[in-house]
C-alpha cells in the first residue's frame, strides 16, 4: 500500500473525513507529504502558525503544555491513525500547545493553502467539517457538565478507558498529568488510583498506569 493510500484510510476514520469517496479521499491524500520526527523532537510550539494538518504514520506525538512551575504537563496523546490540527489549519490562527514526538515518528501532513483549496472545489467536505466543529463544541459542553457534576471516580475511570481504547493496557502518563484531564489535584488522583490497586483494578509503576480489570473499570466509568 503507498503511502498516499494509507493516508487515505486515517482520513476515511476520522469524522471530518469519513463521508467522503474513495475518490475524493483519494485526490485529497494525493496533497500529502511525511515528515519525520526524533524522539523528543518538536513539531510545533504554541504561537506558531497553524499551517497545516498532521496524521500519525508511526509513532507517537505529545500535545503539551507548560505548567505555571515549569514543568511540562501532557493534554493528549497522538498515535498511529490519528489526526490532529483541523482547527488551526482551518482558521490559520496559532498554534494553542506544542506537539513533541514521543518516540521516533513519520507524520502524513497535508498543507493548510493545499486543504483550503481542496475544500473550494470539494463544498460537501466544507459542510462535514462544520458538523464536526459543531460536535466538538456539543463534546466540550459534556465534559464541562461531567467536571461539575460526575465524582472523581467516574472522570478518572473514563479518562483511563480513553486512553486504553488508543493505546492499550500498559498506559503512560503521569499522575499529575490524569489530574489536568479530569480537573482534580494530583493527590486526590493518587488517592483514588491507589484504592483501585488495592482491589486490582490496576497497578501503579512510574510513569505508567497498568489496567489489569478492564471490566470493572468500564463499569465505574459507566457510574454503575
Amino acid at each position: 500500500m503507498s503511502k498516499q493510500a494509507e493516508f487515505a484510510v486515517i482520513l476515511k476514520m476520522n469524522a471530518m473525513f469519513a463521508d467522503l469517496g474513495a475518490d475524493e479521499l483519494q485526490r485529497l491524500s494525493n496533497l500529502c507529504h511525511t515528515q519525520h520526527l526524533a524522539n523528543g523532537e518538536v513539531l510545533f510550539q504554541k504561537g506558531d502558525p497553524g499551517d497545516a494538518l498532521f496524521g500519525v504514520r508511526r509513532g507517537q506525538v505529545r500535545i503539551e503544555t507548560g505548567a505555571s512551575d515549569g514543568s511540562r504537563l501532557t493534554l493528549n496523546f497522538m498515535g498511529p491513525g490519528d489526526l490532529f490540527g483541523e482547527v488551526a489549519v482551518l482558521d490559520g490562527q496559532s498554534r494553542t500547545a506544542d506537539a513533541t514526538a514521543g518516540e521516533t515518528s513519520e507524520l502524513f501532513v497535508l498543507r493548510r493553502e493545499d486543504f483550503l483549496a481542496f475544500l473550494e472545489r470539494e463544498p460537501k467536505v466544507a459542510i462535514k467539517i462544520i458538523a464536526l466543529l459543531c460536535q466538538r463544541i456539543r463534546w466540550q459542553s459534556e465534559r464541562m457538565e461531567e467536571s461539575m457534576l460526575q465524582p472523581l471516580p467516574v472522570r478518572l475511570a473514563r479518562r483511563l478507558c480513553a486512553l486504553a481504547a488508543d493505546f492499550g493496557s500498559e498506559v503512560h502518563i503521569s499522575q499529575e498529568q490524569l489530574g489536568v484531564f479530569v480537573g482534580a489535584a494530583r493527590e486526590s488522583v493518587n488517592r483514588q488510583l491507589q484504592a483501585w490497586r488495592k482491589e486490582a483494578i490496576l497497578d501503579l509503576q512510574r510513569g505508567r498506569i497498568l489496567l489489569r480489570n478492564m471490566t470493572k473499570l468500564t463499569a465505574i466509568a459507566r457510574n454503575e
